[in-house]
Protein backbone atom coordinates (compact mmCIF):
# COMPACT_ATOMS: atom_id res chain seq x y z
CA UNK A 1 0.00 0.00 0.00
CA UNK A 2 0.99 3.62 -0.44
CA UNK A 3 2.85 5.76 2.04
CA UNK A 4 1.68 9.16 3.29
CA UNK A 5 3.69 12.36 3.53
CA UNK A 6 3.28 14.00 6.94
CA UNK A 7 3.62 17.80 7.06
CA UNK A 8 3.99 20.07 10.05
CA UNK A 9 1.31 22.73 10.58
CA UNK A 10 3.64 25.08 8.66
CA UNK A 11 3.57 22.72 5.64
CA UNK A 12 7.16 21.67 6.30
CA UNK A 13 7.69 17.98 5.46
CA UNK A 14 8.35 15.95 8.61
CA UNK A 15 8.44 12.33 7.48
CA UNK A 16 6.76 9.60 5.51
CA UNK A 17 4.33 7.45 7.49
CA UNK A 18 2.48 4.24 6.73
CA UNK A 19 -1.10 4.75 5.52
CA UNK A 20 -2.44 3.04 8.69
CA UNK A 21 -0.70 5.64 10.86
CA UNK A 22 -2.17 8.39 8.68
CA UNK A 23 -5.70 7.01 9.18
CA UNK A 24 -5.09 6.75 12.94
CA UNK A 25 -3.94 10.38 13.14
CA UNK A 26 -6.96 11.43 11.10
CA UNK A 27 -9.40 9.56 13.37
CA UNK A 28 -7.74 11.14 16.41
CA UNK A 29 -8.35 14.59 14.92
CA UNK A 30 -4.65 15.47 14.85
CA UNK A 31 -4.31 16.01 11.10
CA UNK A 32 -6.14 17.28 8.07
CA UNK A 33 -5.98 15.60 4.69
CA UNK A 34 -4.35 17.75 2.02
CA UNK A 35 -4.30 15.25 -0.84
CA UNK A 36 -5.62 11.74 -1.44
CA UNK A 37 -4.87 8.76 -3.67
CA UNK A 38 -7.53 7.19 -5.88
CA UNK A 39 -7.77 4.15 -3.58
CA UNK A 40 -10.28 3.78 -0.75
CA UNK A 41 -10.01 2.12 2.63
CA UNK A 42 -13.26 0.53 3.74
CA UNK A 43 -14.52 -0.77 7.03
CA UNK A 44 -17.99 -2.00 7.96
CA UNK A 45 -19.26 1.49 8.76
CA UNK A 46 -16.93 4.00 7.10
CA UNK A 47 -14.96 4.59 3.92
CA UNK A 48 -11.83 6.74 3.60
CA UNK A 49 -9.93 7.91 0.55
CA UNK A 50 -6.35 6.81 1.14
CA UNK A 51 -4.44 9.95 2.26
CA UNK A 52 -1.43 10.95 0.19
CA UNK A 53 -0.46 14.13 2.10
CA UNK A 54 -1.60 15.04 5.62
CA UNK A 55 -0.85 18.12 7.74
CA UNK A 56 -0.67 18.33 11.52
CA UNK A 57 -3.18 20.77 13.00
CA UNK A 58 -0.76 21.82 15.76
CA UNK A 59 2.78 22.98 15.04
CA UNK A 60 5.52 20.73 16.37
CA UNK A 61 8.83 22.41 17.13
CA UNK A 62 11.76 20.32 15.97
CA UNK A 63 15.06 20.71 17.71
CA UNK A 64 17.88 20.12 15.31
CA UNK A 65 21.34 19.59 16.68
CA UNK A 66 23.80 20.22 13.90
CA UNK A 67 26.76 19.11 15.99
CA UNK A 68 25.28 15.69 16.77
CA UNK A 69 26.09 12.88 14.36
CA UNK A 70 24.31 9.58 15.08
CA UNK A 71 26.62 6.60 15.44
CA UNK A 72 25.72 4.37 12.50
CA UNK A 73 27.34 2.24 9.84
CA UNK A 74 26.41 4.75 7.11
CA UNK A 75 27.96 7.65 9.07
CA UNK A 76 31.15 5.67 9.73
CA UNK A 77 31.46 4.99 5.98
CA UNK A 78 30.79 8.66 5.21
CA UNK A 79 33.33 9.85 7.81
CA UNK A 80 35.97 7.59 6.24
CA UNK A 81 34.88 8.60 2.70
CA UNK A 82 33.99 4.99 1.75
CA UNK A 83 37.69 4.13 1.90
CA UNK A 84 39.31 1.18 3.67
CA UNK A 85 41.37 2.65 6.49
CA UNK A 86 44.02 -0.05 6.09
CA UNK A 87 44.68 -0.35 2.32
CA UNK A 88 43.27 3.04 1.25
CA UNK A 89 41.12 1.69 -1.58
CA UNK A 90 37.65 3.14 -2.16
CA UNK A 91 34.62 0.85 -2.32
CA UNK A 92 30.85 0.89 -2.68
CA UNK A 93 29.04 0.56 0.65
CA UNK A 94 27.96 -3.03 -0.08
CA UNK A 95 31.65 -4.01 -0.41
CA UNK A 96 32.61 -2.51 2.97
CA UNK A 97 32.39 -3.54 6.57
CA UNK A 98 33.58 -1.89 9.74
CA UNK A 99 36.41 -2.97 11.98
CA UNK A 100 37.11 -2.56 15.68
CA UNK A 101 40.66 -1.15 15.87
CA UNK A 102 41.02 -2.70 19.31
CA UNK A 103 38.95 -5.91 19.17
CA UNK A 104 36.08 -6.27 21.63
CA UNK A 105 37.74 -9.44 22.98
CA UNK A 106 40.71 -7.25 23.98
CA UNK A 107 38.60 -4.56 25.65
CA UNK A 108 37.74 -2.44 22.61
CA UNK A 109 34.54 -0.46 22.61
CA UNK A 110 31.87 0.23 20.00
CA UNK A 111 32.32 3.97 19.52
CA UNK A 112 33.57 6.59 17.05
CA UNK A 113 37.17 6.34 18.30
CA UNK A 114 37.48 2.55 17.88
CA UNK A 115 35.62 1.70 14.66
CA UNK A 116 36.85 2.31 11.11
CA UNK A 117 35.69 1.50 7.60
CA UNK A 118 37.37 -1.61 6.26
CA UNK A 119 37.27 -3.72 3.12
CA UNK A 120 36.51 -7.41 3.55
CA UNK A 121 40.00 -8.69 2.58
CA UNK A 122 41.71 -6.35 5.09
CA UNK A 123 39.18 -7.26 7.78
CA UNK A 124 39.92 -10.97 7.26
CA UNK A 125 43.67 -10.31 7.26
CA UNK A 126 43.49 -8.33 10.52
CA UNK A 127 41.18 -10.82 12.23
CA UNK A 128 40.76 -10.44 15.97
CA UNK A 129 44.06 -8.61 16.43
CA UNK A 130 45.09 -5.00 16.83
CA UNK A 131 46.66 -3.29 13.79
CA UNK A 132 50.11 -3.58 15.40
CA UNK A 133 49.64 -7.29 16.06
CA UNK A 134 48.57 -7.80 12.42
CA UNK A 135 51.43 -5.63 11.00
CA UNK A 136 48.89 -3.21 9.54
CA UNK A 137 48.65 0.55 9.94
CA UNK A 138 45.70 2.92 9.91
CA UNK A 139 45.55 5.67 7.30
CA UNK A 140 43.67 7.96 9.74
CA UNK A 141 43.05 7.65 13.43
CA UNK A 142 39.28 7.32 13.99
CA UNK A 143 37.52 10.22 15.73
CA UNK A 144 34.04 11.57 16.37
CA UNK A 145 32.91 13.83 13.50
CA UNK A 146 32.36 17.50 14.38
CA UNK A 147 29.42 17.80 11.99
CA UNK A 148 27.27 15.51 9.92
CA UNK A 149 29.11 14.20 6.88
CA UNK A 150 27.59 15.12 3.56
CA UNK A 151 25.68 12.12 2.31
CA UNK A 152 24.11 11.96 -1.09
CA UNK A 153 20.52 10.86 -0.74
CA UNK A 154 18.83 9.73 -3.89
CA UNK A 155 15.08 10.03 -4.08
CA UNK A 156 13.32 8.01 -6.74
CA UNK A 157 11.67 10.95 -8.52
CA UNK A 158 9.79 8.65 -10.85
CA UNK A 159 8.25 6.83 -7.89
CA UNK A 160 7.48 9.87 -5.74
CA UNK A 161 3.73 10.57 -5.80
CA UNK A 162 2.88 13.66 -7.81
CA UNK A 163 0.89 15.03 -4.86
CA UNK A 164 4.07 15.21 -2.71
CA UNK A 165 6.12 17.33 -5.10
CA UNK A 166 4.68 20.68 -4.03
CA UNK A 167 5.76 20.03 -0.42
CA UNK A 168 9.26 18.64 -0.90
CA UNK A 169 12.22 20.96 -1.31
CA UNK A 170 14.18 20.22 -4.45
CA UNK A 171 17.49 21.67 -5.51
CA UNK A 172 17.22 20.15 -8.98
CA UNK A 173 14.89 20.74 -11.84
CA UNK A 174 12.24 18.08 -12.22
CA UNK A 175 11.61 16.78 -15.67
CA UNK A 176 9.27 14.23 -17.17
CA UNK A 177 12.10 12.05 -18.49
Amino acid sequence: MEQTLLLNASYEPLKVVHWKKAITLLCQGKVEVISVYDREIRSVTITFKLPSVIRLLRYIKIRRRFDYVPFSRANIYARDEFMCQYCGDGYASNELTFDHVIPVAQGGSKDWENIVTCCIPCNRRKGGRTPDQANMSLIRKPRRPQSAPALRITVGLRHTPESWRDYLYWNVELDDA
